[in-house]
């Protein structure tokens, strides 16, 4: 039976990597996936340098991860209506010409960090519609006999660029300042656009009409709040956003400023984590874990946010990277369960908008870059990442005790 699983699985990636749609559109994702990191870590090491302040850096990561909050829920609506190879191909030269922009004045020396925020602004104006196009056409391209296994490796692929990203972003940076880095991501995303136009993609459109988003938002969250595992899964999904993944920001300062390490090794422990999702995983494509994926979820969320505690108080750069890493694999838990309990939750006719809240739930990430940024200023990066991962144990915790009281059963009087 083995023998025979393994094979299932091995003719299901030849199966996907025959489909010459799902080749271009996954290679896409991995490339644009990697340039953001890089761009990233890029914008982080020269805002800190040029200004020395973690709010500085912190502004400018927000920048690019708000528009998920602004626009993550009108994406659905326009990319049912507007032909989707048609945004995924604009969206891509858009964000080539912000990162050129980047370059451009990187190469006069007249770049500020506003310029990188404003660029950062317009290409995550783009990601916000990443789910409802590309994503989703990685499923069609797939067929429905594949489809969950090419939504695994698009996945998994995303852990590796999440990995490799940064290491290219702080090399580059290194070795050819903030106009090089960009001008590389520059001209990946300008060869990814160079795929778009041979996909073959069908699709009925419709006229566009924003005023139905509000409704039907407001539908799904008033079946949200009768369904207390989608609500723990929006209370946990909003917690990691507001006080773990904010940390990103601030790798590059405790890196430099608490390790004292070069911008290149600044890139290696912004890799840990994602190295441990990945880790994490191929854990879970291999096997099917026994907990619950309640516990699952909560234990992963835990067991991260307890790295994020203990890695600025390492004594020692590698050990922080080790600790760091083993979090990662407790985030791919939390990443897997998120949308697992949500897809076996929620019936099919409000599935699509309870992924939407979850969405605006991750585009809270901003305020949380705010406020870790706000903190670095008055305790400096090391204090900051901790109060906030902290306080993210004890929401934690909370959402934890009111998950259990909402699903445990009403008691029975004789």
């Amino acid at each position: 039976m083995d023998r025979s699983g393994t094979g299932t699985n091995r003719e299901g990636i030849r199966g996907l990597l025959a489909s010459g749609d799902f080749v271009r559109l996954w290679s896409i994702g991995g490339t644009v996936n990697a340039m953001r990191w890089v761009e990233m870590l890029a914008a982080a090491l020269f805002t800190f340098e040029v200004t020395g302040s973690g709010m500085a850096v912190a502004f400018v990561s927000a920048a690019r991860t708000l528009p998920l909050l602004l626009f993550g829920a009108v994406a659905g609506v326009v990319s049912d209506s507007i032909d989707r190879k048609h945004i995924l191909l604009a969206g891509l030269l858009l964000t080539a010409c912000a990162s050129a922009a980047i370059c451009a004045l990187g190469a006069l020396g007249v770049v500020q960090p506003w310029h990188i925020a404003l660029a950062a602004f317009a290409s995550g104006s783009v990601w916000a519609t990443e789910m409802a196009t590309r994503r989703r056409m990685v499923g069609e391209a797939a067929g429905p006999a594949l489809v969950s296994r090419a939504v695994a490796l698009d996945s998994l692929t995303g852990a590796c660029t999440r990995g490799l990203g940064p290491v290219i972003g702080s090399v580059s940076y290194a070795m050819f300042g903030v106009a090089g880095a960009f001008a590389i991501s520059a001209v990946m995303y300008l060869l990814s656009a160079c795929l778009v136009p041979g996909l073959n993609h069908a699709q009925a459109t419709r006229k566009l009409a924003l005023s139905r988003v509000p409704r039907e938002l407001a539908e799904g969250l008033a079946f949200a709040r009768t369904q207390p595992t989608v609500l723990a899964v929006l209370g946990v999904t909003m917690t990691m956003n507001l006080f773990a993944f904010s940390y990103v920001a601030l790798v590059a300062p405790i890196a430099r400023g608490v390790f004292e390490v070069s911008a290149g090794l600044a890139g290696v422990l912004a890799a840990a984590e994602p190295l441990g999702s990945l880790i994490g995983g191929l854990f879970l494509t291999g096997a099917a874990p026994k907990s619950s994926p309640r516990a699952l979820m909560l234990g992963g969320s835990a067991a991260f946010l307890a790295a994020l505690v203990a890695m600025p108080l390492m004594p020692g750069y590698w050990l922080a990277c080790a600790v760091l890493m083993a979090g990662g694999i407790g985030l791919a838990l939390f990443g897997n369960m998120q949308t697992t309990l949500i897809l076996t939750g929620a019936p099919a006719h409000v599935r699509s908008r309870q992924m939407g809240l979850i969405t605006v739930c991750i585009g809270t990430g901003p305020l949380g870059q705010i406020l870790i940024g706000a903190l670095a200023e008055q305790f400096g990066p090391l204090g900051a990442v901790v109060a906030t991962a902290g306080s993210g144990l004890a929401v934690l915790a909370v959402v934890a005790a009111l998950w259990a009281r909402a699903e445990r059963p009403p008691a029975v009087f004789d």
